[in-house]
């Protein structure tokens, strides 16, 4: 490649990143009215209904799982803090309060509903029964 080539990508790559700059600066990335709705997984087989809920960064003690009229309802708030004098330039991952409502079949026994947190990952299996049983709080283990 010639010397002038070089100098001409170096000039193009300064401009994209200029450009970049100038779009942030007028357009934040940063969107503080974004809302946190964890994804989920509703799996079923023969005996079982699974819930999979992801909720990174999250701990156990930050979830609350409750079940009142057949619905099973996971709350919980993840937030991020920054130390003291440092700012988001760019904020893409989710963050606020939130709250998943489930209603449940009529053959789940709903006080043998266990939960687990593992890996970011908040499991809830629903054993299905013909005797059914009623809770009303699920611990997480």
């Amino acid at each position: 490649m010639s010397e002038f080539t070089v100098d001409i990508e170096r000039q193009l790559n300064r401009l994209g990143r200029d450009l970049q700059q100038f779009v942030e600066r007028i357009m934040p990335i940063v969107d503080e009215n974004q809302d946190f709705t964890p994804a989920c997984d509703v799996v079923e087989d023969d005996e079982f209904f699974l819930i999979y809920i992801d909720l990174p960064g999250m701990t156990k003690e930050e979830i609350g799982i409750a079940l009142k009229d057949n619905v099973l309802t996971v709350k919980g708030e993840r937030d991020t803090e920054l130390a003291e004098g440092k700012r988001f330039s760019r904020r893409e991952r989710r963050h606020g309060a939130f709250s998943r409502s489930f209603a449940l079949p009529e053959d789940v026994n709903t006080a043998e509903v266990k939960a687990k947190f593992s890996d970011g990952v908040l499991e809830i299996t629903m054993p299905k029964s013909d005797v059914l049983k009623n809770a009303t709080s699920i611990p997480i283990d």
